[in-house]
């Protein structure tokens, strides 16, 4: 949180686990919350690509990855970034 109150993530471009890989994987209806859904409720803005694929989004320092299958771009990118 900032000091305003306001999350650490508003506005910056982040991924996550989306909606459709929740639904996708079943688990979508029991949960109380979805993180696509809770990370765009605090002003993040949040970049998906199609379910399952590789998407590494790069906002600065902050590195993401949007799900398993993103691991491994994501670790290149984080070791290019160590330099």
């Amino acid at each position: 949180m900032r000091a305003d109150g306001t999350s650490a993530f508003a506005g910056r471009k982040i991924t996550a686990f989306s909606n459709e890989e929740e639904r996708q994987g079943g688990l979508a209806d029991k949960a109380i919350w979805l993180l696509e859904d809770r990370l765009k409720a605090i002003g993040a803005d949040v970049q998906v690509a199609a379910p399952w694929t590789p998407n590494v989004v790069i906002d600065g320092s902050l590195v993401t990855g949007q799900n398993p299958m993103s691991s491994g771009p994501l670790a290149a990118e984080l070791l290019k970034q160590l330099g």
